[in-house]
């Protein structure tokens, strides 16, 4: 587990967010900082005052050792490495999380298509040949795309285009990448 005490939350970032936008915009920002063709990365959220109560020596090492009411009320802590090669949703599949654990997010990196581009997709085409497809579509937009769930529910995500990479141009929304929101959700089902 590698935390991200070290990540300021980005400037843009409203004070009245909810405290899972502002994990993830914090994630989000963390991740620019990397740079882009990175593979995919999943944080657990846990509540930082919980964190500070039961692991007070931990939240000390994180830098989360003085009470900041109003400020980040939800600490990324970042997990192992996900595998290569591995499909995203057959990794998901195989995480449970314990009950410390409020939430989650993950971190990706893949290539998108405006909506009108929609119309010229062949049909049949395998998963294979349709990555294939729309990597020589001239369209094509690089996307680093940032989702998080909480256990009760609550989601959001951040999408950054590599073509405008600045903390002032990344897009925030609760539906903006469903799919990969329920399968984050699903990490939470019994």
């Amino acid at each position: 587990m590698f935390p991200m005490s070290n990540v300021s939350p980005s400037p843009g970032t409203p004070m009245a967010a909810s405290p899972l936008t502002r994990a993830v915009l914090e994630i989000d920002e963390y991740a620019a900082t990397l740079g882009w063709d990175k593979p995919a990365r999943l944080f657990a959220l846990v509540d930082t005052a919980r964190l500070r109560r039961s692991e007070p020596a931990l939240a000390g090492q994180l830098g989360l050792d003085q009470d900041d009411t109003g400020k980040a009320q939800l600490t990324p802590i970042e997990q192992d490495e996900v595998p290569r090669g591995t499909p995203l949703d057959k990794f998901l599949g195989t995480i449970a999380w314990p009950d410390s654990i409020v939430g989650c997010a993950l971190t990706v990196e893949r290539l998108m298509l405006p909506p009108s581009a929609e119309a010229s997709v062949p049909a049949g085409l395998s998963d294979k040949q349709l990555t294939k497809w729309v990597a020589a579509h001239p369209d094509r937009q690089e996307v680093r795309l940032t989702v998080g769930v909480l256990r009760d529910g609550s989601r959001e995500s951040a999408v950054r285009l590599r073509d405008k990479d600045a903390s002032s141009e990344v897009l925030t929304g609760a539906g903006l990448v469903p799919g990969l929101a329920d399968a984050l959700a699903a990490t939470f089902l019994d």
